[in-house]
């Protein structure tokens, strides 16, 4: 797993190292080393580089790299923000053994620069950039050279993404041990450029007492969980996910989240359908089912058939009372349930009485996909303190609060469960934010939950895929384009899994 650090969490990394007996110094050097690394593998000796440095462990890291670039054979000018004096610790040793000059970090000392190293404050920043800190950002911004980044862009809150004041626009970033979440959140992704991470001498054993919480959504996430078909399986033991259709007006929504379920893997997929818009869908549908349902009653007589064991609400449904009560149809069963769109925004003002509804489901997954905009109406109170909670907070406080897996969808999508395990998405490609991609991601989601796979994994492997397909689409691609695409990420994933034709297939891959 791809796990994310807190600065909390890697300042604790750090002290079990040490405590263990490596020396930080040690650890310093080998931090200042990979950033020497990481510009030498880009700009010629020769090449006249500043380091800016800070007062702090970032600083320190800052005069390490300095030395070794100086040793080959770059020119170096050693930039600091206060006094050499005032410097403790490993940095002072780490500046004593620097030999060359140290001059007074002002903007014109970038003139003439073909590379900088942003040395300033890294990711434990907690307070607004002001002054003259301020003052040399924007002159590193305005420089129109590379920034080469250490650990985190200036200016930028480690734990939150959030721009403190002013930051940092780094061209590349070498950070150490495992990424932070203000690596992956926005705005902080923004000013990263590529993220390298350095290993420092921190041994990943130390994870299994910091015990983090938060992660990259990546395939190691849950690979091990994602329902690959079985040679002796048959399209029944791969699930039955329906999509609750709204009226004649609003039908393509759940068109596309159907065929999204049914590329996902589940073995059926039916439309629980409106009368009135059943013709609409029987002429538009092939692989897709069609059944007329009307209304909450309908619904669940429909759902008592435990072979549907996944359902989506919300797509094209139609805002108000009558999607309110399918919602709460469907919640009654022992089936996973994926709530989007219209079906969170009937619960404007009723949220109590939706959580309430969850709560009764015991380990049944329920995943709610807001954006933004839903969000803030399905849960006011915790958007009305977004300024002072990163996007990764408030979606863990939704899913605490709801008692349901949370995707809060955007450029950094964040998947949340109750418990506080999250994952961070970076793979999703700016055109992505088009019409009916956000019913195709439900439509993924409960492809995926019909199979069995687990809520959280569920949750998140969809969402990767979804960026994954919308990238392969490239741009110019629109919401139709997704799901065929999704074949072609599952066999550039899941290759060496699959195997040839003629040996049988495993339910699961190895575990990674």
């Amino acid at each position: 797993m791809i796990e994310l650090l807190t600065t909390a969490e890697m300042a604790e990394a750090d002290r079990r190292t040490i405590a263990s007996g490596t020396r930080g110094i040690d650890l310093m050097e080998a931090a200042g080393r990979a950033v020497a690394d990481a510009v030498s593998a880009r700009h010629p000796p020769g090449s006249r580089v500043a380091v800016v440095a800070g007062p702090g462990n970032n600083g320190g890291d800052g005069f390490v790299a300095a030395r070794v670039l100086a040793e080959r054979r770059y020119r170096v000018r050693m930039l600091l923000l206060g006094e050499r004096s005032r410097l403790k610790g490993d940095a002072a040793q780490a500046a004593q053994r620097w030999q060359g000059s140290v001059e007074a970090a002002q903007p014109h000392a970038l003139d003439q620069t073909d590379v900088i190293v942003d040395a300033l404050f890294g990711a434990g920043l907690d307070r607004p950039v002001e002054g003259a800190p301020a003052v040399m950002i924007e002159a590193m911004n305005a420089s129109g050279a590379p920034i080469v980044a250490v650990d985190l862009a200036s200016g930028i809150n480690g734990t939150s993404g959030a721009v403190m004041g002013c930051a940092v626009r780094a061209s590349r970033t070498v950070t150490f041990f495992r990424r932070k979440p203000g690596h992956l959140l926005l705005p902080g992704r923004l000013h990263c450029g590529p993220v390298d991470v350095a290993d420092i001498g921190i041994k990943p054993d130390v994870l299994e007492h910091i015990r983090p919480r938060a992660f990259g959504n990546d395939p190691p996430l849950w690979r091990a969980e994602f329902p690959l078909p079985r040679l002796d399986g048959h399209k029944y033991s791969r699930g039955h996910a329906v999509v609750v259709s709204g009226g004649a007006v609003t039908t393509g929504a759940a068109r596309l989240a159907a065929r999204a379920a049914l590329r996902a893997g589940a073995g059926l997929v039916t439309i629980a359908s409106p009368r009135e818009a059943f013709a609409i869908h029987a002429a538009a549908n092939t692989a897709v089912m069609v059944r007329p349902v009307d209304g909450a009653a309908e619904l669940a007589a429909f759902l008592a058939d435990a072979r549907l064991n996944a359902v989506v609400l919300g797509p094209g449904g139609g805002v108000g009372a009558a999607l309110r009560d399918r919602v709460q149809a469907a919640l009654a069963g022992r089936r996973a349930v994926v709530l989007d769109a219209d079906a969170l925004t009937s619960f404007a003002g009723e949220a109590a009485a939706l959580f309430g509804a969850i709560a009764g489901r015991g380990d049944r997954p329920t995943v709610l996909t807001p954006h933004e905009g839903e969000f803030a109406r399905l849960f006011s109170s915790i958007h009305e303190t977004a300024e002072k909670q990163s996007k990764l907070d408030r979606a863990r406080a939704a899913a605490a609060a709801s008692g349901a897996i949370v995707i809060l969808k955007g450029a950094d999508t964040v998947v949340a469960e109750p418990q506080g395990r999250a994952a961070i998405n970076a793979n999703a490609p700016p055109w992505l934010a088009s019409a009916g991609t956000g019913d195709v991601l439900a439509g993924f989601v409960a492809g995926l939950l019909a199979q069995g796979m687990p809520g959280f994994e569920a949750a998140c492997a969809a969402v990767w895929l979804h960026g994954e397909a919308a990238a392969e689409a490239g741009i110019g691609m629109i919401s139709e384009d997704l799901a065929d695409r999704l074949p072609g990420v599952l066999r550039r994933v899941f290759s060496a899994a699959i195997g040839p034709p003629d040996q049988p297939e495993t339910a699961r891959p190895p575990a990674v």
